[in-house]
């Protein structure tokens, strides 16, 4: 794939992204068609989770910014939008790649202050989506986290996982390391159409395995389940059974939420694809970012015995308008204790 010479020409480059900090060169090529990837210096690498988040890490990377993986349902799609990027096409075609995240993120994890906290990957946009294939940031990223005894957390959809399993083996004999597959549809036709740049189901649960096989405990998160499209008990039973095959040995598992951004794009996604699911669609989130918590409720209590009936551990979604306002709540409370490495909640993460 020849890279260097796709590069854009300036006039092009300004109409991409006009004033971006840090933007060293903006290029397509035809294996991404449709793409354009923009090159950026980063300024800094570990982003604070806010505290008032309810997820259970306080730090994350994230090397890319957009997604080619194209969910219609990605919650990080509004992230976008502090690019002056719309959060609908431009989030799946336009992505930014942080080529000195590894560099940087070395720096900041050899000061004094860091406290070898959790840092999570994968919690914005996919770490391992097909880019990763030539840019290749992952591996620079997991030799830092580890050299400095920093614990690692990765979610991904991306089968390239595989090819670090080896340097992700050497990690884990020195920091904690835990990896985690999201596998949402199991429905061939309605993978490819509600997420259309991922690797197939299939071929997720093998990287599932590989990862087992070498001695990972791998969670599997199922979600988002969708209403009326993935969350019939008998989806619900294959899903579990062909996961536990897999060598997993938990599951997240949690309804889908549509957040400012994702939800445009997913309803459009719906009058398009199914429009004989506008009205209930419409019903549980016009007016909502979460499903109705009477259907939350009744999705966990069928999930329990089929869980139970795969030997898979569980634990439900954590990002729900109960633990949000439980955090928030945490939050406001005074902290007692300094926060090691004061970098600041940053939107534009350059």
């Amino acid at each position: 794939m020849r890279w260097s010479g796709q590069t854009l020409g300036a006039e092009q480059r300004e109409q991409a992204l006009l004033g971006m900090s840090g933007l060293v060169r903006s290029v397509r090529t035809p294996e991404f068609q449709g793409v354009t990837f923009h090159e950026v210096t980063a300024k800094s690498a570990l982003n604070r989770v806010p505290a008032s988040s309810s997820m259970p890490f306080e730090w994350s990377v994230n090397p890319y910014r957009g997604c080619s993986h194209a969910c219609v349902y990605c919650f990080a799609r509004s992230t976008h939008e502090y690019l002056d990027l719309d959060a609908g096409a431009d989030f799946d075609q336009q992505v930014i790649v942080k080529v000195n995240v590894a560099e940087v993120l070395r720096a900041e994890l050899a000061k004094r202050s860091w406290k070898h906290d959790l840092v999570a990957l994968g919690t914005n946009t996919d770490p391992y989506q097909r880019a990763e294939g030539r840019y290749r940031l992952m591996p620079g990223i997991i030799s830092a986290l580890a050299d400095s005894g920093t614990p690692i957390s990765i979610l991904t959809k991306g089968t390239l996982m595989r090819r670090d399993l080896p340097l992700l083996e050497k990690a884990a004999e020195r920091v904690p390391v835990d990896l985690s597959m999201s596998i949402a549809v199991f429905d061939d036709e309605l993978q490819k159409a509600v997420e259309p740049g991922t690797p197939t189901t299939a071929a997720r649960l093998a990287t599932v395995r590989a990862a087992a096989d070498v001695g990972f405990r791998v969670t599997v998160f199922l979600m988002p389940i969708m209403p009326w499209l993935t969350d019939s008990d008998a989806q619900l039973d294959d899903a579990l059974a062909r996961i536990a095959d897999a060598g997993a040995v938990r599951v997240v598992h949690g309804a889908l939420h549509l957040r400012p951004g994702a939800k445009e794009w997913f309803l459009e996604w719906i009058e398009r694809e199914h429009p004989e699911l506008v009205t209930g669609y419409r019903r549980f989130y016009e007016h909502a970012s979460y499903a109705p918590a009477g259907y939350r409720r009744t999705l966990a209590r069928r999930l329990r015995p089929l869980l139970r009936r795969h030997g898979l551990d569980a634990q439900e979604d954590e990002d729900q308008p109960e633990q949000r306002r439980r955090a928030a709540d945490a939050a406001s409370r005074p902290r007692t204790a300094p926060v090691a490495l004061d970098l600041g909640t940053q939107p534009a993460l350059f």
